[in-house]
């Protein structure tokens, strides 16, 4: 009963004796606990948001070697043999739901700095809004096909200027209208500027597409579809489903971040844990007449050192707690950075998930496990005996047990000592 209630009550109510220490100390492993769960939810956020863009019914294809849409090129000839494959599905008006696609990369100045960044403009066919059901007009209209009309994303107009409704953008050496503006659930489309393809390819004096998209009439024929066009040797195409295709665009990306998060984790976490280790060093220093008549009453080494474990474990926990807050109020702001697999312009925001949730709460637990260790190892392993000197039990006088236990009575009741 005894191991039992030691390392719960003795070890918080010491915690709250010492609320100066406390604070601090959790506070330090709180910001490691905000730059570790911080990085998870960036790369979250990343992809997540190119994973959103695509549907797993939809299927991309682009050329063979190409990494990016803006890289690859079809021809006609080409893309109207992959469009009236029998897999392709039909729309309620028995048209093939196929979108054949410019994809280019053009210069915006944005608002926060002025400076140019790169945006993707995306040329797309008719059935281009109807294979992405996840973008939805806002403001606005469609544009019309033929026309040098545009729609943008929701973060190319807060995130750039003079893309308003109704403003005009000149680029490849033609002035195109903006006629509306949507959202596409915080997918990377919600960073990209739509017009239609063949005015698209006029303007940039393109001869080819960059990719055709279109929709399985049988989600799970995929692999089937892929091995019959690439045995075609009419074809130089490869085939991805879009949710795969997407993923793809983030993996360069999202592995820097972790890899940054991690190392910068790592660095912080290492004063964390020397500071904890410090204030348990201590917190055994400023009560060793009290281990000592924790040890005469009859409690265990075992007992003292899970007490001490505790009480580390229980000052990383507040700490975590603490910094995972803190992380979480990132969720409400979006930032906008480079994809270095398109070279282009991409808004998201950070996502803070279960899983995430736990791995920071398990990081700071484990702070706390590697700092508290070695200090609960000293309390345990003090000699009752030197633990009890007169000049040893002086010097903790600015410890008061507050923690049910009597330091004097203790002395006094002259127990047998056991263990």
């Amino acid at each position: 009963m005894a191991f039992a209630r030691i390392p719960l009550n003795y070890a918080w109510r010491n915690l709250l004796t010492r609320r100066l220490t406390t604070a601090l100390t959790a506070g330090g492993m709180a910001l490691v606990v905000f730059v570790f769960a911080t990085v998870l939810m960036l790369e979250a956020g990343l992809t997540q948001t190119l994973t959103a863009t695509g549907l797993d019914a939809n299927v991309v294809a682009i050329r063979k070697g190409s990494q990016t849409e803006v890289q690859s090129g079809l021809s006609r000839a080409e893309a109207a043999i992959v469009e009236s494959d029998p897999a392709v599905a039909l729309d309620r008006h028995g048209r093939r739901l196929v979108s054949k696609e410019c994809v280019v990369l053009i210069s915006l100045a944005k608002k926060a700095s002025g400076r140019p960044s790169n945006v993707v403009v995306r040329g797309a066919g008719e059935q281009g809004l109807a294979l992405r059901p996840q973008v939805r007009l806002v403001e606005g209209r469609p544009f019309r096909p033929g026309s040098s009309e545009i729609v943008v994303g929701r973060a190319i107009a807060d995130g750039f200027d003079g893309v308003a409704l109704g403003s005009t953008l000149r680029f490849a050496r033609r002035d195109w209208t903006v006629v509306g503006i949507f959202d596409a659930g915080r997918s990377g489309f919600d960073s990209e500027v739509w017009g239609d393809a063949e005015q698209m390819i006029q303007a940039f004096r393109r001869i080819n597409f960059s990719a055709l998209v279109f929709r399985l009439a049988e989600p799970d024929a995929f692999e089937a579809l892929r091995a019959r066009l690439e045995a075609d040797p009419r074809l130089t195409a490869e085939y991805k489903r879009e949710t795969r295709f997407y993923a793809d665009q983030s993996q360069v990306m999202a592995t820097f971040i972790s890899i940054l998060g991690s190392v910068l984790s790592a660095i912080f976490s290492v004063g964390a844990v020397i500071g904890a280790m410090i204030t348990m060093y201590a917190a055994v220093a400023n009560r060793i007449g009290e281990i000592g008549a924790l040890r005469a009453l009859g409690f265990r080494r075992a007992s003292i050192m899970a007490a001490f474990l505790a009480e580390a474990l229980l000052l990383s926990l507040l700490g975590g707690l603490a910094g995972l807050a803190l992380a979480s109020c990132m969720q409400f702001f979006a930032i906008s950075t480079m994809n270095w697999q398109t070279f282009s312009e991409l808004a998201f925001r950070f996502t803070l998930t279960p899983a995430i949730a736990l791995q920071s709460l398990l990081f700071a637990l484990g702070m706390g496990l590697v700092g508290g260790f070695l200090p609960a190892l000293r309390a345990a392993r003090l000699p009752i005996v030197d633990a009890l000197r007169p000049d040893r039990a002086a010097a903790d006088t600015r410890c008061p047990c507050r923690s049910g236990f009597s330091r004097e009575s203790a002395i006094a009741s002259r127990m047998p000592i056991r263990g």
